[in-house]
């Protein structure tokens, strides 16, 4: 089993969506599409799926018990300071709240997204092709036994790739 890839280069957004769309009705299997920029529909096209929205939901939960727990032990139980009779459990706590669960959410949300993705200093990037970070679209087919060569270049060409690779 020869583990090479199937490079097909691409100018605009257009050739690629339908590109995929035709290497998907043949039922050859996509490795990776990569851009310049997130493309929804070939995220949708590629019928990938994600936890992250559950998972920046969780972390915003968890962000919201433990700030209002510490917020409350600061200012109720260990510290309790009471200002002309106000009571010590106040709306005063919405604001800080609000600001903490977005910043825990998001500090949260991203160390789970380059944790999963294994990003980070060091990182080998999983394709290596000159040029491929500029302003072009690639499809990435992974080279097996069971795929017939011929067929994906002339899919890749006939979709309007100004060029196939194979890595």
């Amino acid at each position: 089993m020869n583990n090479t890839n199937i490079f097909g280069i691409f100018d605009s957004e257009d050739t690629l969506l339908a590109t995929v769309r035709s290497i998907n009705d043949k039922g050859i299997k996509i490795r990776d599409v990569i851009s310049p920029y997130p493309i929804e529909e070939v995220f949708h096209l590629l019928k990938l799926k994600t936890r992250i929205p559950l998972l920046a939901y969780l972390y915003g939960v968890f962000g919201m018990l433990a700030t209002f727990g510490f917020l409350y032990w600061t200012s109720v139980i260990n510290y309790p300071l009471v200002f002309g009779g106000k009571p010590q459990n106040t709306l005063s706590f919405v604001i800080v709240i609000f600001v903490m669960v977005i910043n825990i959410t998001i500090a949260s949300t991203l160390l789970t997204f380059f944790l999963r993705e294994k990003k980070g200093p060091g990182a080998k990037p999983p394709y290596e092709y000159e040029g491929m970070t500029d302003d072009k679209y690639f499809i990435v087919i992974e080279k097996s036994s069971d795929i017939n060569q011929e067929e994906i270049n002339k899919l890749l060409t006939s979709g309007g790739a100004i060029s196939v690779v194979e890595q």
